[in-house]
């Protein structure tokens, strides 16, 4: 099991995708083929990126981690800071050598992609889902649900995803609690993730984000307001603004064709231009 070390913390990772060799994965700083690294949301293992990771791994590689407090990462008392937390990305970083990276991140990972794109040197672009500057704007608790309680997993998926989406994907609705019991945090290392967003405030420092960045947007999200998102758009030096119309919070999950076809793009487009 392939594992990154922050101190005496082990951060599970996967790694899969052309650049699974150590040559590729040693990226310089430019190259157009610079992996695409996910951050997950509070309590969600990598399952949530499930849909992303099936059309990037072939054109890129891709590493996918669980948070700690969440899978299989090890989980020591919290609370733990946001700095900390972008500290396990830099590790993962430096574990799979990779010297630039193309981060996407939902709600909480989007807040730690934001603080690695201002402190590290590693960060390419941003791609973003439901995220805000400020914590005050998070409400992620309604989506939280224990692990070993299968109907709560499957309620909980309202706060996520749409109404829509759940009446017309029953199956994929019943496969993500599956997923959700077998790698989602506990109650401790949830609250352990969520205290992170507690005092964030990155109002002040977006302008020393420059990274070409894209923030999607649910219409429907109900856990961080689609307002918070365009707010955040606005500050980003090089920051885009993504609407997904009747989408929730989850909308990469929701909208998985059109999302990869953009970040796709978007990947492109940077390579294009840079």
């Amino acid at each position: 099991m392939p594992t990154a070390s922050n101190g005496d913390v082990s951060l599970y990772y996967d790694r899969e995708g052309e650049g699974e060799t150590e040559t590729k994965a040693e990226t310089e700083i430019g190259d157009d083929r610079a992996p695409v690294v996910f951050v997950s949301e509070a309590g969600l293992g990598g399952w949530s990126w499930g849909w992303q990771h099936a059309a990037l791994a072939g054109p890129r590689e891709v590493v996918v981690w669980d948070l700690r407090g969440t899978g299989r990462s090890d989980a020591p008392a919290g609370p733990y800071a946001l700095e900390t937390l972008a500290d396990d990305l830099e590790a993962v970083l430096e574990a799979c050598s990779i010297r630039k990276a193309h981060l996407v991140g939902c709600g909480l990972g989007g807040a730690i992609a934001l603080q690695a794109a201002r402190d590290s040197t590693r960060v390419e672009t941003l791609t973003l889902f439901g995220t805000a500057a400020r914590g005050e704007a998070f409400d992620i608790e309604p989506l939280f649900a224990p692990p070993g309680d299968r109907d709560a997993l499957r309620e909980s998926l309202a706060a996520g995803l749409s109404d829509e989406f759940r009446e017309a994907q029953p199956e994929v609705c019943e496969g993500i609690a599956d997923w959700r019991a077998d790698g989602d945090a506990t109650r401790e290392g949830w609250e352990a993730q969520v205290a992170a967003l507690e005092g964030f405030d990155a109002d002040d420092w977006l302008v020393d984000v420059t990274q070409p960045t894209r923030v999607f947007h649910g219409g429907a999200d109900e856990l961080v307001p689609v307002s918070a998102g365009e707010t955040l758009a606005r500050g980003l030096p090089r920051g885009k603004f993504v609407g997904l119309e009747g989408a929730g919070h989850l909308c990469q999950i929701e909208r998985s064709r059109t999302v990869n076809d953009r970040i796709l793009g978007f990947l492109e487009s940077w390579a294009a231009d840079d």
